[in-house]
């Protein structure tokens, strides 16, 4: 019977010489989920993917993927995975089609059935004209979306996606998170690594944020924003005169004035129905309000709070040689 996680990792630890990368990371991902696994570079994002795909052996802890344990049932583990890595693995000189039809026989189907897999990804992906013509004239988006192909060349139920929009245009990369939902809605379990807060935000089910080789937060996109803190309204008032009044009436400890611009910023908790609330007390009291917006804390602030920098800031020199 198979167990509720399709991964689930238990004190995970790995050091390259004197560099400690992974520090005990503890990680379960449920099946059919999409799991995002966020950090700045170094933060230890790549060097997990590769452990769960077999590429790497970990210095200490568990990992299970499909009910396998990666080290002691390793080929087990990549029949039932596929893995799409921060570079498009293709050959250049290969055609589309030849491409994925080397990697269906490589997975030793059958020919009839790696043809067949062959045209079907090449409909899914939308490459059949492309699929005819070498790669190396392909786009960097067309590249990722045969190397995402590739992948899914035995139907595998795990993929692992290594920051797999890095350098897309934004055409290109909405392109892909349709796709990778797609695979999500039909039951495939998909990890994956991302520096763009937007692409976990839109895609993942559930954010693991790792950073020094830990996890430091974890839980879905709302759960972690409201750790942070509150809802922003924020009210521009018409005249000095309904300024005045509107100060008297939001006045209180959550409220920010600016006089200059007649602003007044409330951190608020209630969202929409605080904005409907505040903007009928000052109807009520005949103040005429010049424009209203209410903003919320994104995943970019979660990460900035968590970490004190953002996804894409390297780890410091002088951090890096105290390890």
């Amino acid at each position: 019977m198979q167990s509720e996680y399709a991964i689930s990792i238990k004190g995970l630890t790995k050091s390259f010489g004197k560099l400690n990368v992974l520090k005990g990371i503890n990680l379960q991902v449920k099946r059919g989920n999409i799991v995002a696994l966020l950090g700045p570079n170094g933060a230890g994002k790549t060097t997990t993917i590769r452990i769960l795909s077999t590429l790497l052996q970990p210095d200490g802890g568990r990992a299970i993927v499909n009910d396998y344990d990666v080290i002691n049932q390793s080929a087990k583990v990549r029949a039932n995975i596929g893995l799409t890595g921060q570079f498009a693995a293709v050959d250049e000189y290969l055609t589309g089609a030849e491409n994925l039809h080397m990697m269906g026989r490589l997975y030793r189907l059958s020919r009839a059935d790696s043809r067949k897999r062959t045209n079907d990804l090449l409909e899914q992906f939308d490459l059949v004209e492309a699929g005819k013509r070498p790669t190396r004239t392909y786009s960097g988006g067309m590249k990722r979306r045969l190397d995402l192909a590739m992948s899914l060349i035995a139907s595998p139920p795990i993929i692992f996606l290594d920051e797999p929009t890095t350098g897309l245009d934004p055409r290109s990369r909405l392109t892909m998170w349709e796709i990778i939902k797609q695979l999500a809605a039909s039951g495939t379990t998909i990890l994956l690594t991302t520096q763009y807060m937007e692409e976990a935000d839109h895609l993942a089910d559930y954010i693991v944020v790792i950073d020094h080789g830990k996890v430091i937060a974890e839980g879905t996109s709302d759960v972690l924003k409201a750790k942070i803190g509150s809802d922003h309204l924020e009210i521009i008032i018409t005249k000095p005169g309904g300024y005045e009044k509107a100060k008297e009436i939001l006045k209180g400890k959550s409220v920010q004035t600016d006089d200059d611009r007649r602003t007044i910023s409330v951190a608020t908790k209630g969202g929409v129905k605080k904005l409907k609330e505040v903007l009928q007390q000052l109807e009520d009291a005949k103040v005429e309000v010049e424009s209203v917006s209410l903003s919320r804390p994104t995943l970019d602030d979660v990460f900035l709070n968590l970490t004190g920098r953002k996804t894409g800031a390297e780890e410091p020199a002088n951090k890096k040689e105290k390890k």
